[in-house]
């Protein structure tokens, strides 16, 4: 081994209830992490003694042990330290009150509770949503995990809100197993892009987890923790409000704003518990650039698989006249525009049928399942396809596809999410 490979080993021995904290910025650096001792667990997942974690750029990693532990970091890291003021407990007193819910909600066959966490941005809501719904899935509960995070997809790719039934806790580099997703197409990866769509779909969201707990009795006694985005003022706030009055929500879990947290005890009916937790102190706030980033290794992941499962995606042509492809909203007509007596469509959710052109180059199409054109709004969708070449003189779309022709349906809609195919 080089003494270089050497002056990248560490090894750091934890005390009960602190955590290893590490930062990889790196496109090309790769760090592994290995438990020689003790327990210990990243955001809910236990790690295994001896087994090699890898991770890669854009890793932000908190390895937490209960009752102490020895870990191993090789690699280079951008940031690396042992933090002994930790939330974790707190976090874990939450799960410790979900729980007790549950265990009522089982005795009396009743729902359990229903979760929300909300928060500006970059305060961690998708790391305690990941860490409640670990813990759930390792006390033998099955709960659905609601994302309506259209920023960052972490059920689907951006630009999409949806419902995942979390069978097994996440495995640290692909995260929850997504089996058999409930996706509705959005389009825009901020809810201000077209708030009337956002709302339709996530209320259409909320009956179809209605229904889907009503059916099944495990999943209704575990309960439902939703993940929302950053976006709590002004409009933001009255949608996180109406969110929580569609989906009967019985908790609000609020991270670090006292502000929202006050506004939502005065605001919220009594019967619905608001509680006020601290963020991570590892929890950084990434500027647009690393969103971005972050967007689009997103969906890089969809289509090729992460490093250690990667995955061959189909590449085929299509032509025009096979496919029908929509786009969802449509530019305001002014009064003025309009026949005497007339009103105005509703132009966000106006469904507006595209002709293929060079503007719709890299764009990712949502798969509808909709049968008519009518039902295309709140259809959810099958999956994506990436446009990566279009040919206008012999009308022909050249698709980057997870599976081979044919397509599940032949009714696309178009996404503002661009991906550009480096491969």
């Amino acid at each position: 081994m080089s003494d270089e490979k050497k002056d990248n080993i560490q090894e750091f021995k934890l005390e009960p209830d602190s955590e290893l904290r590490f930062e990889l910025e790196s496109k090309s650096e790769k760090v592994y992490v290995i438990l020689k001792s003790g327990f210990a667990e990243v955001f809910g997942t236990e790690l295994v003694i001896g087994k090699r974690y890898e991770f890669t750029a854009g890793a932000k990693i908190a390895v937490f042990t209960w009752q102490g532990c020895v870990i191993e970091l090789r690699g280079k890291t951008d940031v690396s330290y042992v933090a002994r003021e930790t939330p974790m407990i707190i976090y874990c007193n939450c799960h410790a009150a979900l729980e007790v819910m549950r265990t009522d909600a089982e005795k009396h066959n009743k729902k359990g509770p229903i979760t929300m966490v909300v928060g500006p941005g970059d305060v961690g809501k998708s790391t305690v949503s990941r860490i409640l719904l670990n813990y759930a899935v390792r006390m033998g509960r099955r709960p659905l995990f609601i994302d309506l995070d259209v920023g960052q997809g972490q059920i689907s790719v951006p630009g999409t809100i949806g419902a995942l039934l979390i069978e097994r806790p996440a495995s640290l580099d692909e995260g929850f197993s997504q089996e058999a997703p409930l996706v509705y197409h959005y389009g825009h990866t901020k809810p201000g892009g077209n708030c009337t769509l956002y709302n339709m779909l996530y209320t259409q969201l909320a009956a179809s987890v209605k229904e889907k707990i009503e059916s099944n009795k495990k999943t209704k006694v575990s309960g439902v923790i939703i993940n929302t985005c950053g976006w709590i003022k002004g409009a933001g706030y009255k949608e996180l409000t109406q969110i929580a009055k569609t989906f009967e929500v019985d908790i609000i879990l609020v991270l670090d704003q006292e502000r929202l947290y006050n506004e939502l005890v005065r605001d919220m009916p009594r019967f619905v518990k608001v509680v006020f937790l601290p963020k991570s102190g590892g929890v950084v706030e990434r500027s647009q650039t690393a969103r971005s980033e972050a967007r689009d290794l997103r969906i890089r992941e969809y289509f090729y698989g992460t490093p250690k499962n990667s995955v061959y995606p189909h590449s085929f042509d299509i032509k025009w006249s096979e496919v029908k492809i929509f786009k969802i909203g449509a530019p305001a007509l002014p009064d003025s525009c309009l026949p005497l007596g007339m009103k105005a469509e509703d132009h966000l959710t106006k469904v507006v049928a595209l002709t293929p052109n060079p503007g719709i180059l890299h764009h990712l199409l949502a798969i509808s399942y909709a049968a008519k054109e009518d039902e295309i709004l709140l259809s959810h969708v099958a999956g994506f396809v990436c446009v990566t070449n279009i040919d206008t003189e012999r009308q022909i779309l050249t698709f980057l596809s997870p599976q081979p022709k044919p397509l599940p349906n032949n009714t696309l809609l178009l996404s503002d999410c661009q991906f550009m195919d480096s491969h």
